[in-house]
């Protein structure tokens, strides 16, 4: 079986597209391998999985893990539609403040690597959505952290101006004012 793997307009973002082998039965895919993954550059060690169902409108994010322990995610949409986003949050970066987006479903099948030192968050297109994620490292309350998910400094085009938004999510602060500690090519194994 064999992945496809395309670098984004960050490039260190990769969107990964399985292969499907499909038929009247249904369908099989691999979701990961670690040869290919290394072999494209992700060469992180995946130590923890994730799974969460959101309404239609709910947007999780932006989400990050800051130093010592970052997480990096490999994120898939096994039910519904998402619009999944990846923010550059490392100082000094070329790309500090810039966003990639990405429409991830259980159609497309396809799946996104966000890097250890980006934030991340989505919004559920679809009346429901299922997404499941392998994280880096496994999750640290004292290390959590986020970003407001319409700060206009980084100015992501959600296609929607009132989201459902956890309490915490509508309390992050501005990328400006955001405790993070991430700086360019310095964190990396």
């Amino acid at each position: 079986m064999a992945f496809i793997f395309e670098r984004q307009a960050i490039s260190d973002i990769i969107l990964v597209t399985p292969t499907v082998l499909g038929d009247d039965r249904g369908f099989f895919m691999e979701t990961y391998k670690k040869s290919d993954f290394a072999a494209n550059g992700i060469t992180e060690e995946f130590v923890q999985d994730n799974h969460s169902r959101s309404s239609k409108g709910v947007l999780r994010g932006l989400h990050f893990q800051d130093l010592p322990r970052p997480q990096g995610k490999l994120i898939r949409c096994i039910a519904g539609e998402i619009f999944d986003v990846c923010v550059d949050i490392r100082k000094g970066s070329p790309t500090f403040s810039k966003w990639v987006g990405v429409k991830l479903s259980s159609e497309n099948k396809k799946m996104i690597y966000i890097p250890p030192d980006f934030a991340h968050g989505f919004l559920v297109l679809s009346d429901y959505a299922e997404v499941v994620y392998k994280t880096t490292a496994e999750f640290s309350p004292e290390n959590d952290r986020g970003i407001l998910w319409n700060d206009p400094d980084i100015g992501i085009d959600w296609g929607i101006d009132n989201p459902i938004l956890s309490i915490k999510d509508q309390n992050h602060p501005l990328l400006k004012n955001a405790d993070i500690n991430f700086t360019y090519r310095t964190n990396r194994k």
